[in-house]
């Protein structure tokens, strides 16, 4: 029987089959995750290894795990796996990008409205006792019906974002590495734009790419100089993309109207200038947070690797060996 080692303690229905065919380990109840040093300790015995987006699987790691032959990743980014080096040891190297795409789409949504509208803000302040004035010019957000949104990334996110947008009256341009056929533009109902002019006439830039060294700080004082002051940024892909501090100075000097995060260029590490601005609101990485889609996720990502083995169905590869 095979042997898969799963590195975080999740809730157990999403492997309910995975767990009935195979030999599963997961961090005993009541603790949340092994350490890379138990995992390291472990693997050596384990045909696969289910890791969650923040476990490194490096060159170390995967030297000691002479039997590991698929690394299913339990999210839709594989920064955390060394993708050619797995590859030179024949290790597949798996992911899940059909369980986050519309939470991920909702949550940029959201973030659109809560900065657009000032409804966290306004949510703050209205706690306080006569910290908001009512009245017909007090307040004032900005509406999303007629604005334009420039997708950066119109992978499967970007186009569940456009359907949201479309929805709410927005027109839809987009930026992205391989421009769209025209049927996929058609049905998308949006128009491809270079990047400079996206940025420059966009009321709304949504950044959707994934994190690769062509999109690293892909905006930074440049770009944000370039948009409308009037424009709101969206991040719910990767921190690096943005230059952070170039950000903190575009919200403290009005570069720009405002922006909506859910993640950001050091990880956990949140810049503390953010708290201190009306102007941003910030999530600590929630796009996919849902019950559903993590039990989702769990049953993808077991999926991955039972097809894997058995050669049943569709595996979500990463590399190719």
């Amino acid at each position: 029987m095979k042997k898969v080692l799963i590195t975080y303690n999740m809730f157990r229905e999403g492997y309910t089959e995975l767990i009935e065919k195979y030999d599963v380990t997961l961090p005993p109840e009541g603790v949340e995750t092994f350490t890379y040093d138990e995992v390291y300790e472990m693997i050596p015995a384990y045909d696969a290894l289910l890791s969650m987006f923040n476990f490194p699987v490096d060159k170390k790691l995967m030297d000691h795990a002479g039997k590991l032959k698929i690394v299913s990743n339990y999210a839709v980014g594989y920064d955390n796996i060394d993708i050619p080096y797995a590859t030179q040891k024949g290790i597949q190297v798996t992911n899940t990008p059909d369980p986050v795409t519309e939470p991920t789409a909702d949550q940029a949504m959201g973030l659109l409205l809560a900065v657009s509208r000032r409804i966290s803000e306004i949510d703050r302040r209205v706690r306080i006792p006569g910290a908001v004035k009512w009245g017909l010019l007090e307040n004032l957000g900005h509406s999303l019906f007629g604005k334009t949104i420039g997708i950066i990334g119109m992978g499967r996110i970007g186009r569940a974002l456009a359907r949201r947008a479309l929805a709410s009256g927005m027109k839809v341009v987009y930026h992205n590495r391989k421009r769209l056929s025209l049927e996929e533009e058609q049905k998308c109902n949006a128009i491809y734009l270079p990047l400079d002019e996206l940025i420059r006439t966009a009321d709304v830039v949504s950044l959707n790419a994934p994190h690769t060294n062509e999109t690293f700080h892909l905006i930074g004082e440049p770009e944000l100089k370039a948009m409308k002051s009037s424009a709101i940024l969206i991040n719910t892909a990767r921190g690096p993309l943005v230059d952070e501090r170039a950000l903190i100075r575009a919200l403290q000097e009005h570069w720009i109207w405002g922006a909506g995060l859910d993640v950001f260029e050091f990880g956990d590490v949140i810049s503390p200038e953010f708290f201190e601005m009306d102007n941003v609101v910030i999530n600590p990485h929630t796009g996919t947070q849902t019950y559903e889609v993590r039990n989702e996720m769990a049953a993808y990502a077991a999926r991955n690797i039972m097809n894997f083995f058995e050669g049943t169905g569709a595996v979500a590869c990463v590399n190719k060996i």
